[in-house]
This record gives structure tokens, sequence and C-alpha cells, in this order.
């Protein structure tokens, strides 16, 4: 198993915790410029493309001592409106404009030297971004950050991956929400934004994830999705999705000679982490090619999500350290102001949210004391 630890010598873990948030540091400035982007009128495609112009060279400047250091990113920005729940990344000619009042999501990473830090974040589009969002979607805001928070102090070190969600659909009951189905908080390892540790966000009957214990020295993306609705996430069309990974485990003899091309440039490029069609430097060739990678399984899709017309989906996403002195979220934007009627009331959940996420540290007398006792 891979930890933050992951090089051969624990004496690696500062620079392997320094790389982390390092990388970070630029997924918050993104999502902070992103959501200066994310105006009345601004086009989708055109905000996705400046961020992810944004990340690469922000990468590009850090760690530059070290020749051949690998960095970049690691999940391309994703802007998805409303009921679209993620995923939603589209090509540089697509007309979706920002309205006023659009609920937006927005989803990237970098990685520096594969530590990969990645993050979501929820906005509201106002022309005047300082006014408090009032009505449903400060309903689903207040839901979002109250599920967050208790999914922060549950994914811990001695929790269980199958046991960690438990509580976090009734705290979004709370607020006349749900939380939605099928969606996993990955445990991270190096070049891998996805590992086996899961914890499952809403468990339901028919779905369930293999029960390992979390532990300290792991690195996770606590991934939340909180919607007005049911929380029944579907698939409306596959013709826009645009966001993929290389399936490792896969191997096939391409046939096509675009297909080729296009698998070269993906291995040379995006050898383990996700990237939208519209990185690619030859836009057509690499759809002539997409298919036949498809159907022979060497690339996973990230298909766009949709929940029902009218309803509303909010997005926390944050990569958190488990260290020894508590949870490090080292990925952070605050959301804007809110008002709403809504609470937590059950007195379970509020105990949990009162928990402390780092430890305190213990004043210098009472460390020397409780040193001296233990002689």
């Amino acid at each position: 198993m891979l930890t933050l630890l992951a090089a051969p010598a624990p004496r690696s873990q500062p620079e392997v915790v320094t790389k982390y948030q390092a990388a970070a540091e630029i997924t918050n400035r993104a999502l902070a410029a992103c959501v200066a982007q994310c105006k009345p009128g601004a086009r989708v495609a055109h905000v996705c493309q400046a961020i992810d112009a944004l990340v690469e060279d922000a990468c590009e400047k850090t760690f530059n001592k070290q020749k051949g250091l690998e960095k970049g990113l690691a999940f391309p920005c994703c802007l998805s409106v409303n009921e679209v729940a993620g995923h939603f990344s589209p090509p540089g000619d697509d007309p979706t404009e920002l309205a006023e009042g659009d609920v937006v999501k927005i989803d990237l990473g970098c990685h520096i030297d594969g530590w990969i830090a990645v993050g979501a974040h929820t906005m509201v589009v106002q022309a005047d971004p300082s006014k408090p969002v009032t009505g449903r979607a400060a309903d689903l805001l207040a839901a979002t950050q109250a599920v967050f928070e208790v999914a922060l102090r549950t994914v811990k070190p001695g929790a269980t991956t199958a046991g960690a969600s438990d509580l976090w659909q009734r705290t979004a009951e709370a607020f006349g929400c749900n939380v939605c189905e099928g969606v996993l908080s990955h445990a991270l390892k190096r070049y891998i934004i996805d590992g086996n540790k899961v914890v499952l966000g809403r468990p339901v009957a028919d779905q369930r994830v293999e029960e390992h214990e979390i532990e300290e020295l792991e690195a996770y993306a606590i991934d939340v999705l909180v919607s007005t609705g049911e929380g029944k996430l579907k698939v409306m069309d596959e013709k826009r999705t645009t966001v993929f990974k290389r399936a490792l485990q896969n191997e096939y003899k391409l046939k096509m000679k675009a297909s080729r091309a296009f698998f070269s440039e993906v291995n040379r490029r995006f050898p383990t982490t996700p990237f939208t069609l519209r990185a690619l430097e030859d836009q057509r060739t690499a759809r002539l090619g997409l298919v036949e990678c498809i159907n022979h399984e060497l690339l996973m899709d990230y298909p766009v999500l949709h929940e029902k017309p009218g309803e509303l989906v909010a997005h926390l996403k944050a990569t958190v350290l488990l260290m020894a002195n508590g949870s490090h979220r080292v990925v952070n934007c605050n959301l804007q102001p809110f008002e709403t009627d809504k609470k937590v009331e059950d007195q379970e959940i509020l105990d949990i949210m009162a928990q402390p996420v780092k430890k305190k540290k213990k004043s210098g007398k009472k460390a020397k004391a409780k040193a001296e006792s233990a002689q």
C-alpha cells in the first residue's frame, strides 16, 4: 500500500508533504481564479481553457531545480451548471454561457512529482458576488458545507471506509437535500487519483464498497455531492463526455492509424491522470481514434452526470492528509455568503461537527510533566 511515506525511507515524508502542499497551493489559486471568472455571460469552455492554462503555467514555475520532475494537471477544469452534477469540460467551440443565478460546480486538480491535490467548489453566479445567496440554493450550500464538515471528521484513522459515511445523508436531510448516490471519496496515491480504498458517500442497498481501515499517513480526496432532488444521477448524452483516463490494466493492439496516433499522445502526455479532449494537439484525430480505444477498454470515461431538470446539485471536494496531529485539509475555497433558516438539530451529528479536526498542541509544561511521569 502506498501512503504519504511511499518513498523508500521515512525521511522522505517532509518532502512528500511539501509537494502535496505545493500542488494544493496551485489548486487553491486556480479555484479562486475560476470563481472570479464565473460571471454572467462567461463562456464555460473559455473559462475552463484559461484555468487549465493557469495551472500548467504555475506548475512550470515551481520545483524547477529538480530536473525531470513531472508536474501538471491532475484533473482538467470542469464547470457543471445547475442540474449537471459533474465532468462538464466542453470543447472550445461549445456555446454554453453562465447566467445570473446559475449554480456552478468547479472541479480541478494538479500534481507535483505525482502527488495529487484535487478540489471542487460550488458557487452561485451573481453580478454582485457579495450579496448573500437565498432560497433553495442557500439551503443546498448549507447542506453541502455541513456534510463536508461531517465527512472531514469521519474519514479519519481508525475508522473504516464502509462506515465513515453513515451520517452524511442524515446531515443533508436536515436541509431538505440528499447526498448523491454513487459518489466515491478515493484514497490518493502517487500518480493515482482513484486509489482502491474508497468511501461511498451514500450507502444504498445495491451499492457497497470493500471495507478497509483508514490509516494515518494516507491522503484522501474527500468528495461530497448534494442535491435538492433525489440524488440519483444519470448520463443523459454520452456525446457530451470529454474527460477520460488511461486504463492501466488493459492492453490492445490498435488497428486504426488515428487511434494509434491519439493513444500515443495520451501515453506521452497523460499516462496516469485524467485529461480532456480539448487539451490534445489534434482534436479531430483524437475523436476519430477515441472510439476504438473506448471499445477495447483502453480508456475509462468520466461521463457528464445529471440530476432531474429543475433540481440543483452542489459539490465540495478537498485533498486531506491524515497526519499524526490530525487531518490537514490542504485544498480550500470558502463558500460565498448564504442565508438559510434550516440547520442540523440531530445531537449525534452536532457532536461530530463540534470535534476538532486537528489535535491541540500540548503546552511545554504539560508535555514535560507527562514525559517525566512516564519515566
